[in-house]
């Protein structure tokens, strides 16, 4: 259980520190660069802010998965969803919007 805990606190963490990283700094080198071969430059902060809210998402929500793991073991998987799923949809929308596809 506390090997769990501190998995998701870490991958938790990691993800939001790579979220911010392409938010605020714009590292766009984060990504694979299939994933933004098709920005335009004047849209690059757009997308790189886009899609580290989307990591942001996703982070919160395996970090607070394992700090409600510690509290409520029965309810861990509620932020996990919401944060994978909530993540995913900004990530699709970004990539939709400023690649032209989904897969590149």
């Amino acid at each position: 259980m506390i090997l769990g805990v501190i998995i998701n606190l870490a991958v938790g963490a990691v993800l939001i520190v790579f979220g911010v990283l392409l938010w605020k700094k714009q590292k766009v080198s984060l990504l694979h660069d299939y994933h933004y071969s098709h920005v335009k430059q004047e849209d690059l902060p757009a997308y790189t802010r886009q899609m580290g809210i989307g990591l942001i998402i996703i982070g919160t929500g395996i970090l607070l998965t394992g700090l409600l793991d510690l509290a409520l073991s029965a309810l861990w998987w509620i932020p996990l969803a919401a944060g994978i799923v909530l993540g995913l949809v900004v990530i699709y929308l970004a990539q939709k919007k400023y690649n032209g596809s989904v897969l590149g």
